[in-house]
This record gives C-alpha cells, structure tokens and sequence, in this order.
C-alpha cells in the first residue's frame, strides 16, 4: 500500500470512528425568493447587503427571533425588552436593564430606520446590523447568554428548527443565521410619510402648522438653529460622531469615552454617534446617558451650547439669542417628524 492509499484509508477508518475534526459550517445563504421594502416617503431606498437579501422566512424569523426572551440566558430579556414598539423602538427608560435587573451604562437607541446607519450602537462599534445582533446575546449585563448557548436552545425547538430550515435550507443552526434573520426583520422597521415629509416632499401645505413651519426655519438657518449641520434632512442624521459635552461627572470629567473606546483617537473623546430625528417624540429620554428628559429640555441643552468639555464639538455654539417663541417652535418641529409605523413589525402571534 502507497502512502496516499494509507492516508486515504486512515481517513476513513477515523471518520468511522468519529475521530475526525468536524467541519467548518459554510456561510448562511437565505433559500427563500428576495422581497423589496418599499421606502416611505422621505426616505432613500433601504441598503440590503448582498450576503443578506431580504426575504419573507429570514424577516418572519427574525421577527420571531427579536420578540423571544430565551435568547437571553435565563429566558427574560429579548430584543424586545430594550427596543419596543410600544415605546419607539426604545424602552422609555435613562439606560436599559438585562438579566437579573443589571443596569447598562447608556440609553436604548431606537431601531426605527436603523438600517440607514452607516455603524450600529452609540460608539458605533458594530459595522451592521448583522453585527450588532451578536453583541447583546454575549453581553452579560445585558442577554448574559452565549452565541453558542443560544444556538443550543434553538436547536431544541422543534418549531424553530423548522423555521430555521425554510429560511436557510436543511442543516445545523448556526448564530450567523441567527443574526441575519434579526438583521433583516430590523430593515423592515422604517418609519416615514411625517408631516414633515408630507408638507416638505409631498407638497401638502396643511400637513405642518405654522409653529411647525417656524420650527423648520429656525432649524434649517444656519445663522439660526444650524441644526442640519448634524442633522441633515432625509435621514436626519449625518452618520457621524460628536461630543457635546453629554455625561460628565460632579468634577466636569467624562464618565463614557464614547467613540474613543473603539478608535482609540484622543479627537473622538467622548463622542456619540448622530441619532436620526426621526420619531424622535416618541422616544424620550434622550442622549446617550437618557439625562434630558424631553425635547424642551434638548432644545436647552443645545441652546446653552452644550457643555464645556475638552474636544467639544466646534459644532455646539450657543443659541442663546433665540427667542422663547423660536425654541418651542424647534420642538413643534422635531414633534412633526414622527411618522408612520409600518405594519407587521409588532409582536408575532
């Protein structure tokens, strides 16, 4: 017997034996025929990876997936539990809870239009929404679960083994599918057709009040609100980093880093992501640490220039010269962009 045939005997021999290193699972494809999300109005066409397409099994998964509390470790927290349709998408609160009633460092951040962010969380450590789907799972404040425990008890699940094969096809559950479906159901959570988008895009006159309209002058005047420096219309938000001066401690030092733990550049201390001002009404309290409790309280906030910080955005200038009139305008304003939430985004039956 020659070595090749040696080698290739003793292959076999071990794989009967079951002494053979498994193989590496091959990268999640969605099976199913591709579907489009119509955009609303005022909104761009949604980004879909092409690793990702959208389909009908990943976002009813998904769908599934986010509203399931045993993704979490001890069967209490779901994506749900901290973005909630009944609170935008957010959960209402200053910073979220997890398992065991631990509480996180920072605010919820709504998943509505999240599929236009160019990075996923408040530092912007996740590239996409795919990846940000792993971070909670494994967070132990947070799901305090493992990706490798969560596939576990799917696996256990006859009825998710089931959705798992018409999503992806026959073969073991794996977390990357577990992400995909999350990420794609997200990308069906987009909120447009405000009265903003309807006076500004549709041409409808009587979709804003007056106060409203006031409020979009004061926010678009660059001698004024400047407030689409940061905040640029469409999306309402430039997709960038900025510190403000939110979060500092009795001592006037930061007490979250921000961007900088994840670039480690001394210019982006204390730096968080721009949020979209999309249905931003519903969605208080607001900044990364949930410290304003409401938009009057934004619009001060802004209008006293933020607070002094090194590397404080040259952004944040005070407004100070802003009438009373003005600024509740800018509220009236901001309170124009909730739109409409779409259908079958809530908790499945």
């Amino acid at each position: 017997m020659n070595l090749r045939s040696f080698a290739a005997t003793l292959v076999i021999l071990l794989t009967a034996l079951g002494c053979t290193q498994p193989q590496q699972a091959g990268p999640a494809v969605p099976i199913g025929m591709t579907i489009q999300i119509v955009a609303p109005l005022g909104l761009p066409p949604v980004p879909i990876p092409s690793n990702n397409p959208l389909t009908a099994e990943t976002v009813a998964l998904g769908r599934k997936l986010y509203y399931d509390p045993s993704l979490s470790v001890d069967g209490t927290i779901a994506c749900a539990s901290c973005h909630h349709p009944d609170t935008g998408f957010a959960d209402g609160k200053p910073v979220s809870e997890g398992v065991g009633g631990q509480k996180g460092g920072r605010s919820a951040p709504s998943v509505f239009n999240a599929a236009y962010y160019t990075t996923q969380f408040w530092d912007g450590r996740a590239a996409h929404l795919e990846e940000q789907a792993r971070g909670p799972v494994g967070n132990p404040i947070e799901m305090g679960n493992t990706l490798e425990g969560a596939v576990e008890s799917l696996s256990a699940d006859a009825s998710y083994r089931e959705d798992f094969e018409k999503a992806f096809g026959p073969g073991p559950i794996t977390y990357e599918m577990v992400e995909k479906s999350i990420a794609s159901f997200e990308r069906t959570v987009i909120s447009g057709n405000s009265p903003f988008d309807r006076y500004f895009y549709g041409g409808d006159e009587g979709a804003l009040s007056e106060a409203a309209r006031r409020g979009l002058d004061v926010f678009r005047d660059p001698g004024k609100g400047n407030c689409t420096a940061c905040h640029v219309l469409g999306l309402f938000t430039d997709n960038q980093f900025h510190n403000l001066g939110v979060g500092l401690d009795e001592t006037g030092e930061l007490t979250d880093l921000g961007r900088y733990d994840v670039t480690k550049k001394d210019s982006d201390r204390g730096a968080f992501k721009t949020v979209s001002l999309r249905n931003i009404a519903l969605t208080a309290p607001y900044m990364h640490d949930g410290s304003l409790l409401d938009l009057k309280e934004v619009v001060d906030f802004y209008v006293g220039g933020g607070n002094s910080t090194p590397n404080r955005s040259p952004l944040i200038k005070s407004l100070d010269f802003l009438t009373g009139e003005e600024r509740a305008d800018l509220a009236v304003f901001m309170e124009s962009l909730t739109g409409e939430i779409p259908a079958d985004v809530g908790p499945p039956e």
